[in-house]
């Protein structure tokens, strides 16, 4: 079992910065993705960055350029580094984790934080 805990969410103004935490604990292995998803007004779920564990990324193109995603100094902890925020931006942010590859699809990671909101005014 995995357990995800984010942290980091909050209130910006827009043109600020954010940044997310997820540390991932439990049975997670060696070689595993861990990245961020989002639930904004108005759109279905969709990816943001995810990065395996020896540094490979991958990020939505529409966010890229605003969006970095980074290990801590252990892999089981990323950051997602949000600048240029944008009202648009606000929503619900969740943690995923998968074994092995990251991919874009929501239906490919069973594990999920809880989420952190995240609110750009």
């Amino acid at each position: 079992h995995v357990q995800l805990v984010e942290s980091g969410g909050g209130s910006a103004l827009a043109g600020g910065s954010l940044r997310l935490s997820c540390t991932a604990s439990g049975s997670i292995g060696s070689d595993y993705c861990m990245g961020w998803f989002r639930q904004v007004a108005g759109k279905e779920r969709e990816d943001v960055a995810a990065i395996r564990t020896h540094g490979m990324t991958r990020y939505n193109w529409l966010l890229e350029g605003r969006m970095t995603i980074s290990h801590g100094s252990a892999k089981n902890t990323v950051y997602l580094q949000m600048n240029r925020l944008k009202v648009e931006d606000s929503g619900m942010y969740y943690c995923v984790w998968r074994d092995s590859l990251c991919y874009p699809g929501a239906d490919e990671y069973r594990h999920w934080g809880q989420g952190t909101q995240v609110t750009v005014s």
